[in-house]
């Protein structure tokens, strides 16, 4: 009787080992995620960052077959939530929601800010633009933008505006916009829209300049009055609100975006699958119609022209803060 080639044997074993063992791998891979995933909203609850990144979120979560959880991290014009997301594990498992304040301003204005905005970051989605919006306390003696600009010309730091933090885009747009008319104003910021909101509907700063999506309600029910909206043409939501350009300030356009980001060097299939999983979700039409219901519009925005925006909106701001001469604390 033949004794058996054990090694011939061992030697045709070792590829189909192999061969398994990659494609226990590859099913590994496959199966992100696996576990929950976490997304870092850097402003409070209720404000338009929050409201969009909960609406999208959502349908995403039932689209990865995981929970997205919301993790508000508020503060510091939105650099601690985003410090938070750039130093987690590139893993996909930590998501920020960046905005123009935590990507275009805010490193501009700190002397040694938490983080770089285009070196440590991977773009993921791009998901909605939205304008901003001039509004005033019912009580507030100007009706148009111009009574408002000599209002404000003839009463120079007599009144304050709320914003959602210093140094975001609302505090810098308004700072701007000032400047264009030689006017002066106290800023009062808050940790987000939804505290400054309360402020400025009570009537202790009657003067706000915030993001559409969270100052609509408030518009429509009579408890803020608006004055003027940024971006090219009037929204359908408020159609009797002139925009700043037909008021005579064609040069002065101060949008939100909305993206999301993960930490830099975040895996490309890891990403590939981010990027399917977001613009399906504004794909879906409720998702959609929620987001322009509340005042913010999908643009779906692929990660390479994500990055090319995250960078022009950081030069284009610093370049305001340089002209501004603001100094970083």
């Amino acid at each position: 009787m033949r004794r058996p080639n054990l090694k011939r044997r061992h030697f045709l074993l070792a590829p189909v080992l192999g061969a398994i063992a990659l494609g226990t791998a590859t099913l590994a891979h496959a199966a992100y995620p696996d576990r929950p995933i976490t997304l870092v909203i850097p402003f409070s609850a209720g404000g338009p960052t929050d409201v969009v990144g909960r609406i999208v979120a959502s349908k995403a979560s039932e689209i990865l077959g995981q929970q997205i959880v919301v993790d508000n991290r508020v503060g510091a014009a939105g650099t601690i939530g985003m410090n938070a997301v750039a130093r987690a594990k590139a893993d996909g498992y930590t998501l920020g929601l960046a905005t123009v304040s935590t990507h275009g301003t805010a490193p501009h204005l700190l002397a040694k800010p938490p983080y770089d905005p285009v070196k440590d970051f991977t773009p993921v989605v791009n998901l909605v633009s939205s304008p901003n919006i001039l509004s005033v306390h019912p009580g507030f003696p100007a009706r148009t933008l111009k009574e408002f600009v000599d209002y404000t010309k003839k009463h120079p730091g007599k009144e304050s505006y709320a914003n959602a933090g210093a140094g975001g885009i609302n505090d810098l747009g308004m700072a701007w916009f000032l400047q264009l008319n030689d006017a002066n104003m106290i800023s009062v910021p808050y940790k987000g829209s939804a505290p400054a909101l309360n402020d400025a509907i009570g009537g202790n700063v009657k003067v706000i300049f915030d993001n559409f999506p969270s100052s609509l309600p408030f518009i429509k029910a009579g408890k803020l009055r608006a004055l003027a909206i940024t971006g090219t043409q009037r929204n359908d939501k408020l159609p009797d609100v002139p925009t700043f350009a037909e008021q005579g300030y064609k040069d002065y356009d101060v949008s939100a975006w909305y993206g999301v980001v993960a930490p830099a060097k975040l895996p490309p299939e890891v990403r590939t699958r981010l990027v399917e999983a977001f613009q399906a979700a504004l794909a879906d039409a409720n998702t959609r119609q929620r987001l322009v219901d509340a005042g913010a519009f999908p643009v779906s925005v692929g990660p390479d022209a994500f990055a090319r925006q995250i960078r022009q909106e950081y030069e284009r701001w610093g370049t305001v803060i340089r002209k501004a001469g603001i100094t970083p604390q």
